[in-house]
């Protein structure tokens, strides 16, 4: 009999911020495993995401944490940095404050994209009302009612309401009732009448709402009050995020005295030493949880009433933006901050007397509530959940009482399928109300109501799975299904022959399999090292999550690779392991082996890659990759005559290997063949090299030879045709174009003015002046020379100097070099450039495309006017190979 696969279905009631991420977090889990689950958010607001805290379009309304902190993936920090960057805002860092309105667009983008890479697996829909009761069902279900009169059943529901409303009751009677009291100014139009007019306006409270309601009501001729029993404003973010700091010693199993001492000390610390606190208290954020469950609740009482207030300003700051507008509007006297409580009020025709506990009496046209959060009980949900038993009050009356997220009665039981996160959760953990947490409890919570189906029915599936694994092209399984596999298979094979269409054949495979971690992972690789246009930190993160849930020990294995080169922590050492381990893994091995797919080894010695390739060798058998690998790396060994032929025996077996055409078009150049190579290169690039994903790197190889020939028109040709900023971009434009445009401006055949700065715009300024590989960095040095710009040529050095010790030793002097060439310090740019040559080789890529630091030695000795130590090295180079170029240069010397 066919097993019917019955979906569970999970409403959410509230689709603010912590309603949207679990369900983005429960659709992408879902989704992950192949889990057919139905989701139901419960929320009146017209859009998801956006709650109360983002749906100010006020754009003086900032967020309180820098855009670094508030992505919606706990393991993808960088999520809505990036989101800026991709909507509008290019130049956005990790440490600027977007608006308010801005997060809440991300959170309504990020689920609607959830939401569709879910669909076939995930249902999503929204009810556009209230819930306002839940109880049990017969059958262990919720039953929530609705505001309009409807009924939703569910397998399981998260309650993700968000802060309560506060209740307004530290207002006299009079005041309650007035006409010109707003209890929630957050409610749309409640702002209409003090926007309206010029009078005061008394704000109680002065906590962050208070401050953006002080931003948005100060204006010229008006006083904004502010009161509350402490009179503390938010502190202000630093500027410049300062440098982190472990947290102190002397937490465990303290006391609350004990806590006291070990912080204030460690306060005390960070300021002598940094000149801030804030890094002091940045650095408890990871234990604050575990800090507030080891005190007594009499400790906690003791805590709230003597530095909660203190806590929560110095803790929940302001964007310094917000900070400076709000000290202008102070020193400016129209902004006053009082410390005290409201202890009378009465109404007049057309303003408001508020007498305070401090004495001072307030004529004002408007008082706002900005006391913050009230009671959960006076919500009729939650009502209805604390009368029925089903759910308790939390420590001190804060939120309600959960074990790790679900429902606890009063006797310690979950009656209920029901789970809070975010402000419910305040009294078990205190700090439960920022992004930080809120991502991470909705991440948590989704594994929790996932793992809870996991059934006997569904093991014995993903047994029979297991079982009957697809296979790669080598024979390795895959932990996915045919389809994917077949998409897999597709892009690896691309990626092999070095063809375009492997980024697209493996997204395919993802979007079929979401948990399929070896695609994720490859994407990861394809945008990191081949400049694909990939996310890949959020590829990544996919990858280590898909790994986790269903990925064997190659999968894994293979994820911790990429992870490390992504990260650049011992990314050689982890991939020569897996290679080792795992000799049939195609895409490990073209990895491991730099020709022109990806960077290759380079923290490890020369010849360790033709060693690796040796080792693998009985796993591929003859295979035309294979033997394409060994092609390269015996031309660079020198072995000329044998490269070509393995070249050609790899061609014979699969003409669109683009590792084979790469070899042969080395073993031309460097045997000097060069009109043998440019023509049957230039006939290959117009034929099978058409879908090269790396064409643009064959016709640099063309131009090389038309350079070598002495044919300065036929460069001009090549250059224009197809090596142009345009046809070019990105890193391949820096390496190809750019030290083309070189090579030929300094050996004298390019005429006329050289389009060096196209090559450089076409270039995101972060890869010229801080490449993250010596290798590009050297072709930064060699463009930032053509078009003489010193500024950027010193940038480039100085972030050497702070890089990799490749970087440090190499780049560095070599930027230098350049700079005294720019300069016309031909003497001293000879002799640096000399001196690099025996190290050169450090910094990866194939003789030839280094071999533009020799020709920039030559270059700068002929301007030098030495003309022997020119002959020499001219000499040397016609021994390697014959060059026309070379032979008019050396006749050109003078005696």
């Amino acid at each position: 009999m066919t097993e019917v696969r019955k979906r569970h279905t999970v409403a959410i009631v509230g689709a603010g911020a912590a309603g949207a991420l679990t369900a983005v977090q429960l659709c992408e889990t879902a989704a992950r495993r192949r889990t057919p689950l139905d989701i139901v958010l419960v929320d009146p607001a017209p859009e998801a995401g956006r709650g109360t805290a983002y749906a100010t379009r006020d754009p003086r309304h900032r967020l309180n944490v820098p855009a670094g902190g508030m992505s919606a993936y706990p393991d993808d920090p960088g999520h809505f940095t990036r989101w800026l960057c991709r909507h509008g805002e290019p130049t956005v860092t990790a440490a600027d404050f977007a608006t308010r309105y801005r997060y809440g667009a991300y959170l309504a983008d990020t689920l609607a994209q959830a939401v569709v890479r879910a669909h076939g697996t995930v249902a999503v829909r929204r009810l556009r009302t209230r819930a306002e009761s839940c109880t049990g069902t017969p059958d262990g279900r919720v039953e929530l009612q609705l505001a309009d009169g409807g009924h939703l059943f569910a397998d399981s529901a998260v309650l993700a309401t968000g802060p309560a409303a506060g209740p307004s009751g530290w207002a006299p009677p009079a005041l309650r009732a007035a006409d010109r009291f707003v209890a929630s100014p957050w409610t749309p139009g409640a702002l209409d009448g003090p926007l309206s007019d010029a009078d005061d306006v008394l704000l109680v409270g002065t906590g962050l709402t208070s401050v953006d309601l002080a931003l948005t009501l100060d204006r010229p001729g008006r006083t904004v009050h502010a009161v509350s029993r402490n009179g503390l404003l938010p502190q202000p973010h630093a500027l410049r995020p300062a440098a982190t700091m472990s947290a102190p010693a002397g937490l465990a199993d303290a006391s609350l005295g004990g806590l006291r001492r070990a912080v204030y000390g460690h306060i005390s610390r960070a300021v002598r030493t940094r000149g801030d606190w804030r890094p002091a208290l940045d650095s408890l954020r990871p234990h604050t949880a575990r800090l507030w469950r080891s005190l007594t609740p009499d400790e906690r009482a003791d805590f709230l009433a003597h530095e909660g207030a203190l806590w929560n300003s110095h803790r929940h700051r302001m964007a310094p933006a917000t900070a400076e507008t709000l000290s202008r509007a102070r020193t400016a006297r129209r902004l006053r901050v009082h410390t005290g409580s409201v202890a009378d009020a009465s109404a007049g025709a057309d303003a408001l007397t508020v007498t305070l506990t401090n004495g001072r009496t307030l004529r004002v046209g408007w008082v706002l509530d900005c006391t913050g959060p009230g009671r959960l009980s006076d919500d009729p949900l939650w009502r209805s959940l604390l009368d029925s038993g089903a759910a308790a009050p939390g420590p001190l009356g804060m939120g309600v009482a959960t074990r790790d997220g679900r429902l606890v009665a009063a006797d310690g039981t979950s009656p209920l399928p029901l789970h809070t996160l975010g402000s419910p959760r305040r009294g078990e953990l205190w700090e439960s109300t920022a992004i930080p947490e809120i991502r991470g409890q909705a991440a948590r919570l989704a594994l929790d109501l996932l793992d809870s189906l996991s059934t006997s029915a569904h093991r014995a599936r993903a047994t029979r799975r297991a079982r009957r694994r697809p296979l790669d092209a080598q024979g390795l399984a895959l932990s996915t299904h045919a389809e994917a596999a077949a998409a897999f298979r597709s892009g690896v094979d691309r990626v092999l022959k070095v063809r375009g269409g492997a980024e697209d054949a493996l997204a395919r495979a993802v979007s079929l399999d979401p948990g399929f971690a070896l695609g994720h992972a490859a994407l990861a690789l394809l945008g990191h090292e081949c400049g694909a246009d990939v996310d890949v930190p959020r590829a990544l993160a996919d990858a280590q999550r898909s790994a986790r849930e269903r990925g064997d020990e190659r999968e894994r294995s293979f994820v911790e690779v990429v992870t490390r080169r992504v990260h650049g922590d011992d990314g050689d050492a982890a991939l020569v392991r897996h290679v080792e381990t795992h000799p049939a893994d195609a895409l490990a091995l073209a990895a491991a082996v730099p020709t022109i797919a990806f960077s290759g080894l380079n923290d490890l010695d020369d010849d360790f890659a033709l060693r690796l390739v040796e080792h693998t060798s009985p796993a591929y058998d003859g295979h035309w990759f294979h033997t394409s690998l060994l092609a390269f790396l015996r031309q660079e060994q020198g072995r000329l005559h044998e490269a070509g032929e393995l070249a050609h025996r790899a061609l014979a077996a699969e003409p669109a290997s683009g590792h084979a055409v790469h070899a042969l078009a080395h073993v031309h150049y460097e045997s000097g063949a060069h009109e043998a190579g440019r023509d049957w290169l230039d006939g290959w690039v117009a034929g099978q090299g058409r879908g090269a994903v790396h064409r643009a790197h064959f016709s640099w190889h063309v131009a090389l030879h038309e350079l070598a020939l002495d044919d300065p028109a036929a460069v001009r040709r090549r250059w224009f045709a197809q090596l142009a900023p345009g046809r070019v971009t990105g890193v391949r434009a820096l390496v190809d174009s750019g030290s083309m445009l070189w090579r030929a401006r300094i050996s004298d055949s390019w005429q006329g003015d050289l389009p060096a700065a196209d090559v450089l715009d076409s270039v995101a300024r972060d890869v010229v002046e801080r490449p993250a590989t010596a290798f590009t960095a050297m072709h930064s040095a060699v463009a930032l020379a053509a078009v003489g710009d010193l500024p950027a040529l010193r940038r480039l050095r100085d972030h050497a100097a702070g890089a990799d010790e490749t970087q440090r030793e190499i780049i560095v002097p070599l930027c230098e070099a350049f700079a005294a060439l720019v300069e016309q310090r031909f003497h001293d740019a000879a002799r640096g450039l000399d001196a690099l040559l025996p190290v050169l080789r450090r910094v990866g890529g194939s003789a030839a495309q280094r071999e533009v630091v020799e020709e920039t030695l030559l270059y700068a000795l002929v301007s030098a006017g030495r003309c022997e130590a020119a002959r020499r090295l001219l000499d040397a180079r016609l021994d390697r190979r014959q060059a026309p170029r070379d032979r008019r240069i050396r006749a050109a010397l003078p005696a």
